[in-house]
């Protein structure tokens, strides 16, 4: 009698879950993952609930499904589920934690130039309130040394805030020991991990951050409309966030309209309403990611992108890549002139990358192939040859 396996998927299995494959050369998951069967399906059971049920669905599956995505994202990042706070966006989750802060003692935020724009204009639009910014300048296109942070944190310092990917190089930031350092000066640390979690492991208890903001819309495959903080349990019964909404009362449905009774935890810095839609299409996502394992998806991405890389330069074409692999997560930054240019036109050749000032910016996930990474490279060689570069 033949035994049953309860082997994994293999990575061509996953491919067919995702149909743009059949349409499309897909090579942009750093700006929007692609779109899974599984996703696809589970927004339409929230619509088929929104149908049958109308309002009574709250009461039914919606408030269940939005803890039991608190809890999935929970597991993923090895926090409990009473320290992770439901967002519908990295600017609102940014907006709950910055308003929490008293900045007359400690005026001081110290961030890098690196930082996507929303970090930095969260604190900007806070300098007539006592901010006081402190940017970091890199030495390089790709990362910020630690060194230049230590230089920087001091006594003064109320948070520090940082990519653990950054946007624009795909190199890795050492979190833990900017957490070490901030925790040195009485700081706190500020995690953008919107780059990293999903495709690179993730532990928040290891690497001892405050904060980490991430979302569904890249590496989690669960797309727009939700943003996950993570917020550790001491620091955020320490604070009073005034950036609030109905969702960080500690019994919402009280309505009580005379005091604010904060929740418990991370929910405190919550504000309103959900997009369940989004609820359910991240949780599918999150569902695929702990199916697959951060650890194996980590492995194959370090694969893809080395395969990536070596096309890149034997053609010439000078990808920006750190001294050392294991410092580069999954992106692959390459210069063109013009950017913009090259990536209509790869579009109108079925092929879908991004670009960013100066950069093509190509990224693998799982779902692609070293031969998806080939292809790109001939592309991108061919547009260079009619002048578009």
């Amino acid at each position: 009698m033949a035994q049953t396996t309860n082997a994994p998927r293999t990575w061509e299995a996953w491919r067919q879950e995702f149909p743009i494959f059949t349409r499309r050369l897909y090579y942009n998951t750093c700006s929007l993952c692609a779109l899974a069967r599984p996703v696809a399906d589970a927004v339409r059971t929230f619509l088929d609930q929104w149908d049958d049920s109308g309002a009574a669905a709250w009461y039914g599956p919606w408030l269940a499904e939005i803890e039991a995505l608190r809890t999935s994202f929970a597991r993923l990042v090895g926090a409990d589920r009473d320290e992770v706070a439901i967002f519908p966006s990295i600017t609102a989750a940014l907006t709950a934690v910055a308003s929490a802060y008293d900045y007359r003692a400690r005026p001081k935020v110290v961030l890098s130039e690196r930082e996507f724009p929303t970090t930095v204009y969260q604190w900007l639009a806070k300098a007539d309130r006592g901010v006081e910014l402190h940017t970091l300048r890199s030495p390089d296109p790709l990362t910020v040394p630690v060194e230049l942070y230590a230089q920087a944190v001091d006594g003064r310092t109320q948070l520090v805030v940082a990519s653990h990917v950054y946007f624009t190089s795909g190199a890795i930031q050492d979190i833990s020991a900017l957490a070490a350092l901030a925790h040195r000066w009485g700081a706190h640390l500020l995690v953008d991990a919107y780059q990293s979690v999903g495709q690179l492991p993730t532990d928040v208890r290891t690497s001892g951050v405050d904060f980490l903001i991430t979302g569904g819309l890249k590496w989690l495959l669960g797309g727009p409309g939700i943003a996950f903080l993570y917020a550790r349990r001491e620091v955020a019964e320490a604070l009073r966030p005034a950036s609030v909404g109905w969702f960080g009362h500690r019994n919402q449905f009280a309505f009580d309209v005379q005091r604010l009774e904060y929740a418990d935890g991370a929910r405190r810095f919550e504000g309103g309403t959900p997009a369940v839609g989004a609820v359910y299409a991240a949780r599918a996502g999150l569902a695929i990611i702990e199916e697959i394992g951060v650890q194996r998806l980590r492995e194959r991405q370090v694969v893809l992108v080395d395969h990536l890389a070596a096309a890149a330069q034997r053609h010439g074409l000078r990808p920006r890549l750190p001294a050392r692999p294991q410092d580069l997560a999954g992106i692959v930054t390459i210069p063109r002139k013009d950017p913009a240019a090259v990536v209509a036109a790869l579009r109108g050749r079925g092929v879908i990358v991004d670009y960013r000032p100066g950069l093509v910016r190509l990224s693998p996930y799982f779902y692609n192939t070293p031969e998806d990474g080939e292809q790109v490279v001939r592309e991108l060689i061919e547009l260079e040859r009619r002048g578009i570069r």
